[in-house]
């Protein structure tokens, strides 16, 4: 591994590093301040029926923006440590992804509401008189908006390594540990730090549900920028809806600033290119860790341990052995594997049938199954009208690393921002005009679309090489040729990436979107997402697993005859 005295001149190294470490010593000890207070406060005492103290005073902000905050970094971080997992396992063993992939298509389509009405109870009683238990059902709804965008993405990138870096593995003979540290997660560093992005304002798009938590009757609302927004909507507040908004607005840069923008422009180095790319993104944060001594050390001993590790798991033989040949899956253990699989789907299919015939009726599932049709035609209405407008905008972005570095936080305001906040401008709205509201609230719904495209193109376009850019100018490639034969193929296999999690946001954002509340108005489309919040709020557990299951078959059968067959194709035919 390089010196760090290697990066910057001597002078600067060793006469102002020790300056350096001590100017950035006060932030640091901030952040740690925060996340002890923060974490003290997360597990206070606490008893069912208890109402937390919760301020519509703009002076609490700043406390409520650190506690959104603090749940929405440790769903970031569960969501990563998941997303390693289920990529690592389904990318190379074929039999996992015959299980893990159809099994994430079903989470994705659990909308956040059917977590929360599934979960909460048991996290209370891990945690008898404690608020940690109801503070894990929040980081867990909040993990539910985050882990299947960054799951798909890293999967996807480790199913579309180029060939040529796979050969280059096998010759070195890395093994699985080795590979995914020192080939598979740098190549797909650049697309899943965008979908990290993504996943942090998805969670912001869910934090009214995840944090002003009503099920059965019952009304938790945990201290944050949620249950602000939750309690300024039902006291119709529009001033305290507008300090919500400011204090995002400057968490999302405080992150963005401190968080992302020192990881993207760190990540710039393992752009997959053999010519020097444009200007890459700057962090004036990354430039001042790289010039302190101390940090660097810090970093350098964290390195050398994961180093440490590839000779703890590395292979005992060369590739002349006979045991470095793959070995390939017996016809026993697939058909072993394929009757366990039809035993399961006709004991589950036998569970269906009673559960249906006892506790709803034949004539409430056919209902459920035309309220998930008008659903589905908005998804894919608002899913074609997004990608119309936002491919474009996210090639050309993700090809102006310039472009990118400025519209970065931006992006992730816009997307971060709730669907809440727009109730008092649709029922007034709708209200006034005597609008109709099944298509009138429907472009609520493309507020957890759209930026599912957006990021993951612009993830795409910005890992184009140098090279392929310069043969495509040089080949003289102008107009629709241009897009057809090089960018589309070119952020293809990202654009279908986020087109399946725009689907599963789409059929979440549903929830949201259909059954709207300002104050004492609620307007309410017809729809699966509006059925499933009234069951929700009524507390009929019967029926909210019966939309709830219904979304979930819509979700998979459109993956399945769908994005499937357009992620084949991108694994096969669109990628580098």
């Amino acid at each position: 591994m390089m010196n760090p005295k290697q990066f910057f001149p001597r002078q600067v190294v060793e006469s102002g590093g020790n300056r350096w470490d001590w100017a950035l010593l006060p932030l640091f000890l901030a952040l740690l301040t925060m996340l002890a207070y923060g974490a003290s406060q997360m597990a206070r005492p606490y008893a069912i029926g208890e109402q937390l103290p919760l301020s519509l005073d703009p002076l609490w902000l700043p406390y409520y923006l650190m506690r959104t905050t603090l749940r929405m970094f440790f769903a970031l971080g569960a969501s990563l440590i998941f997303s390693c997992i289920f990529a690592a396992l389904a990318a190379k063993y074929q039999l996992a992804e015959k299980v893990l992939v159809p099994a994430l298509d079903i989470l994705q389509s659990i909308p956040i509401l059917g977590f929360l009405s599934i979960t909460v109870t048991g996290f209370i009683a891990l945690f008898p008189g404690n608020l940690l238990g109801v503070e894990c059902a929040a980081i867990f709804a909040i993990f539910t908006s985050q882990a299947w965008n960054m799951a798909f993405s890293l999967y996807q990138s480790l199913k579309t390594v180029p060939a040529e870096l796979q050969e280059a593995a096998r010759i070195f003979q890395l093994s699985s540990w080795q590979r995914f540290w020192r080939l598979e997660l740098p190549f797909a560093m650049p697309g899943l730090l965008w979908n990290m992005m993504m996943s942090m304002s998805g969670g912001w798009f869910f934090v009214v549900a995840s944090e002003a938590i009503s099920v059965s009757n019952q009304s938790i609302k945990l201290p944050g920028i949620g249950s602000y927004i939750a309690r300024a909507i039902e006291e119709q507040n529009m001033v305290a809806i507008g300090w919500a908004i400011g204090a995002m607005l400057i968490g999302i840069i405080c992150y963005d600033q401190l968080f992302f923008r020192p990881l993207l422009a760190w990540a710039d180095k393992f752009r997959f290119e053999q010519a020097s790319g444009e200007t890459a993104q700057s962090s004036w944060l990354l430039t001042w860790l790289r010039r302190t001594d101390r940090l660097q050390g810090i970093a350098v001993g964290a390195a050398k341990l994961l180093e440490r590790s590839f000779t703890l798991f590395k292979r005992d033989y060369d590739g002349t052995s006979i045991r470095a040949r793959p070995k390939p899956v017996s016809d026993g253990v697939r058909r072993a594997w394929d009757a366990v699989l039809a035993a399961l789907v006709l004991f589950a299919t036998w569970r269906l049938v009673s559960f249906v015939h006892a506790e709803v009726g034949w004539g409430e599932v056919t209902h459920v199954f035309g309220l998930g049709l008008i659903t589905l035609l908005r998804v894919i209405v608002l899913i074609g009208l997004a990608a119309l407008v936002w491919v474009p905008v996210g090639i050309w972005i993700g090809l102006h690393p310039r472009a990118a570095d400025r519209l970065q936080a931006v992006a992730q305001f816009l997307a971060a921002f709730p669907a809440n906040l727009m109730y008092p401008i649709a029922v007034l709205a709708i209200v006034h005009w005597h609008l109709n509201p099944d298509v009138w609230l429907s472009p609520l719904m493309v507020l957890g679309t759209q930026w599912y495209l957006l990021f993951n193109v612009i993830a795409g376009a910005s890992s184009v090489p140098t090279e392929l850019r310069y043969a495509a100018k040089n080949l003289g490639l102008k107009g629709w040729l241009k897009w057809k034969r090089y960018l589309l193929p070119a952020v293809f296999p990202s654009f279908v990436t986020g087109a399946i999690t725009a689907s599963g946001g789409s059929w979440n954002a549903s929830i949201v979107s259909e059954y709207v509340t300002w104050g004492n108005t609620t307007l309410e489309a017809h729809g699966l997402g509006s059925y499933i919040a009234r069951m929700t709020a009524t507390g009929d557990f019967p029926r909210i697993a019966l939309g709830i299951g219904v979304m979930c078959v819509f979700v998979m059968g459109f993956n399945h005859f769908v994005w499937r067959r357009l992620y084949r194709i991108a694994e096969d035919r669109m990628h580098f």
